[in-house]
């Protein structure tokens, strides 16, 4: 465990220097910074992840398709199987958030690729994040910071930010339209980030991916979910493995020349073409809090070759807070991966 603390930290302060948080124009916000705001808005939970705490380490695998080969040299596309680690988790800070909440899901995903090559991503059930720039999420966050006296946010604060920044009630505004999930593997989860690929002739395409449960989508009615309770997802998800249920595909919408690709508040517009890039099956399930997760981070920015980030400044700007979390959650003693 030692060697993993220090490996982090280091990783960490390696990604410092080098990260939209350290580099942006636009009053750059330090991760350590965020990180204090993000726990003192939301509660610090010792040995859990800042983001997603409540969640199950899987594997599964990849098989890209021939129309992928077509759009990107990457490798994840070759046609054979690629085997993937991926975290299933409900949105937020709390380790004991309540899997009946109308809230976000997330499906966390490293593909391992030959010749050691990674590809990582974090996806969400929302097709928008909440915030579109590394300082409007740092502004946000401190926006809602509860106050000490009334233990609630201060609600002239998150009015005022709220309409300066109206993009930032967007994904939350999604969460109430929509059921509550009836599964890990029955809703959709959206990269909501822009990523260009390169086929072999040079041609890059941009576009926005989105994992679509082979099975369809379910969701639960009010009472379903309250019959349901506060923990049920991680049970649901072993049992639907087990009986060979949850797969996804993983869908490319092609971005058009004058659609906005650097936003992650701004989806593309209705109707894009898409493309299908390959078929994601869940395998097995952790039993527990173990599993293969522990040190992987799920930056956006681990691609492989033949895929390429946008402009979106939230993009680059994940991996050193990520970073940063896990030298935090590894010295405190992980309770989970």
């Amino acid at each position: 465990m030692t060697q993993l603390v220090l490996s982090a930290v280091a990783a960490a302060s390696a990604l410092l220097t080098s990260s939209a948080f350290a580099q942006s124009p636009a009053a750059p916000v330090d991760p350590n910074t965020f990180l204090n705001q993000f726990e003192s808005t939301f509660g610090k939970f010792e040995g859990f992840r800042r983001s997603g705490a409540k969640g199950i380490c899987a594997t599964g695998e990849f098989v890209g398709s021939a129309d992928a080969r077509a759009l990107s040299t990457a490798s994840a596309f070759s046609g054979s199987p690629v085997p993937v680690v991926a975290r299933f988790s409900v949105g937020g800070a709390n380790p004991k958030a309540p899997d009946n909440a109308r809230s976000q899901r997330n499906l966390a995903l490293q593909f391992n690729l030959p010749n050691g090559e990674q590809w990582q991503m974090g996806n969400i059930s929302a097709p928008v994040f909440g915030a579109s720039s590394p300082q409007q999420f740092f502004g946000r966050l401190a926006s809602l910071q509860p106050d000490p006296a009334t233990k609630m946010p201060d609600a002239a604060k998150v009015k005022a930010f709220a309409e300066a920044n109206p993009e930032v009630l967007l994904q939350g505004k999604y969460f109430a339209s929509q059921p509550v999930p009836a599964s890990f593997g029955t809703v959709n989860y959206w990269g909501v980030h822009a990523f260009g690929f390169v086929n072999a002739g040079g041609t890059r395409q941009f576009g926005k991916w989105i994992f679509e449960p082979v099975g369809g989508l379910q969701g639960l009615t009010d009472d379903e979910a309250k019959a349901k309770g506060p923990a049920f997802l991680f049970d649901d998800l072993r049992q639907r493995v087990k009986d060979g249920k949850v797969a996804f595909n993983f869908n490319l919408e092609l971005a058009q020349g004058d659609d906005k690709i650097d936003s992650a508040t701004v989806p593309l517009p209705e109707g894009r073409k898409k493309v299908n890039l390959g078929l994601l099956k869940i395998t097995s399930v952790a039993e527990d809090g173990g599993g293969e997760c522990l040190t992987i981070t799920y930056n956006p920015m681990v691609l492989p070759k033949g895929v390429e980030p946008s402009g979106d400044p939230m993009l680059a700007a994940r991996a050193a807070p990520y970073a940063v979390g896990l030298g935090r959650r590894l010295t405190e003693g992980a309770k989970q991966q």
